[in-house]
């Protein structure tokens, strides 16, 4: 059988990284975090959430330069805590970039249909949203038909991936040029703009609620914006078609992660001082921040929105590409259907995850409300960060002498730092989403139960074993 090919540089990973971080955490759920949650206090969700992204990362370098083959936190849980446990984390990684690219392609949608009229080109609303509304009064119709938009660059990535992972690396390279360049612009730029007394109070008073505002709603905020750091994830499900794993990896994952903290960190700064934090909830904060500045910065405002088109293209290209290197990992150890573990003769990527993913993203993008599906995707990767961290610290104990070309240091201080962090801000995330959680994990365990735990190969044959 075909196999993977290995194409990837450490460049190629970093920008991976980077390409799948930089995107709808800065171009959208910034300013709706912070309207909502907490305030200019963000930046402190920020650094709470790239903590905890920082000790999950160290855990998954070791694993991934450790076991260098597509499946990410799947192949790490199947390694150390056996099928009933890679499962769980396989299927809870479905829901997590299935949902994400889902997510991101309505962000995608909403700054493709204010760009295009911009420019004079009306997209009927009724074809670019969502034909159901969710909040606090529960599910009903917005009168639209579908999100078309958001369903087309589902299309389009999925043919790109389908074509070859050299190609849509390439094509993810310049794309990651072109976002950073817009964002080190707006940085630089709107620090000129920055009113000191809209970061004061920096952390508004609690309204009385948990979770709005006050430490709870920092806390919350990080949670939610937890969405925005899956990127160095998805690098490791890349680690088969990396030419060098075993040093690649490693740099891949905590490098994009380094830089991804950063900017978020600026963007943060810079957009809650230059817009009051209550002004924020909208679909495209950084393009009202340059609208505020007035006619100094309104050169930038089609620039700012080409960006986030491209930088939110480039995220939904590496989640679908994660996807559909999930669904071929789990075929070939026997959880799924032998066919999704097939290998296109030509172009050499599996072609049949690739396109089944593809569609059934597209139809959730067409159809749900970005809020439901950003949700879903925080409490499905909190979850694999958490199994992942706790996967390392097991290993340590369990076989010690395995050969690790990258070390977690400090174990098992840091492994268990980061399960904990990740595991109070899924305490943090509303209580429908986790609801959400156990339905789908539910669902998961029936297949498995059905499928999956007959036709799976013993985990023993992993090649962790044979070292």
């Amino acid at each position: 059988m075909a196999e993977l090919k290995a194409t990837l540089s450490r460049l190629n990973l970093i920008n991976l990284g980077i390409g799948a971080i930089i995107g709808a955490g800065i171009f959208v759920i910034t300013g709706s975090t912070a309207a909502q949650y907490a305030g200019p206090g963000i930046l402190l969700s920020f650094l709470i959430a790239g903590f905890a992204c920082v000790l999950a990362g160290l855990c998954y370098a070791e694993f991934a330069a450790m076991i260098p083959v597509a499946g990410s936190a799947y192949t790490y849980s199947r390694a150390t805590m056996g099928n009933l446990f890679a499962w769980i984390i396989g299927w809870d990684l479905i829901l997590e970039y299935l949902f994400a690219a889902a997510t991101v392609a309505v962000g995608w949608s909403g700054y493709l249909v204010s760009f295009l009229a911009d420019l004079g080109i009306q997209v009927p609303a009724k074809l670019a949203t969502s034909p159901f509304i969710f909040d606090h009064a529960g599910w009903h119709a917005s009168g639209a038909w579908i999100n078309l938009p958001a369903m087309a660059i589902i299309a389009l990535a999925s043919l790109l991936l389908v074509l070859g992972i050299r190609e849509s690396a390439r094509v993810n390279n310049v794309i990651v040029a072109l976002k950073l360049g817009v964002i080190l612009l707006f940085i630089a730029l709107g620090a000129s703009y920055i009113n000191p007394q809209n970061w004061v109070p920096f952390i508004p008073p609690n309204t009385g609620e948990f979770g709005h505002f006050g430490w709870s709603g920092i806390l919350r905020g990080a949670g939610i914006i937890f969405f925005a750091y899956i990127g160095f994830d998805a690098v490791s499900t890349a680690a088969q078609e990396a030419k060098d794993p075993q040093k690649d990896m490693p740099a891949g994952i905590l490098g994009s992660l380094a830089v991804s903290t950063v900017l978020y960190l600026l963007v943060a700064l810079v957009l809650t001082g230059m817009v009051h934090y209550t002004h924020l909830n909208v679909p495209d904060p950084i393009a009202l921040a340059v609208n505020t500045a007035g006619p100094g910065l309104s050169w930038l405002r089609p620039f700012i929105k080409m960006g986030a088109i491209a930088g939110l293209s480039s995220v939904i290209l590496v989640m679908l590409m994660g996807q559909s290197r999930i669904f071929y990992t789990m075929a070939k150890d026997g959880f799924l259907p032998q066919i999704f573990s097939r290998i296109h003769p030509r172009f050499q990527t599996p072609h049949i995850p690739t396109i089944l993913t593809g569609l059934a993203c597209a139809v959730i993008a067409g159809i749900f409300p970005i809020g439901i599906l950003g949700e879903l995707v925080s409490i499905g990767t909190l979850l694999a960060f958490l199994m992942v961290c706790l996967g390392v610290w097991i290993l340590r104990r369990t076989k010690p002498d395995l050969h690790r070309p990258f070390r977690t240091p400090w174990v098992p201080l840091v492994p268990i730092l980061g399960a904990l962090a990740a595991f109070v801000q899924m305490l943090a995330l509303p209580g429908d989403t986790w609801l959400r959680l156990i339905v789908w994990m539910a669902l998961g365990l029936l297949i498995y139960v059905s499928y999956g735990r007959r036709f799976a190969k013993d985990p023993t044959l992993l090649p962790l074993e044979i070292e």
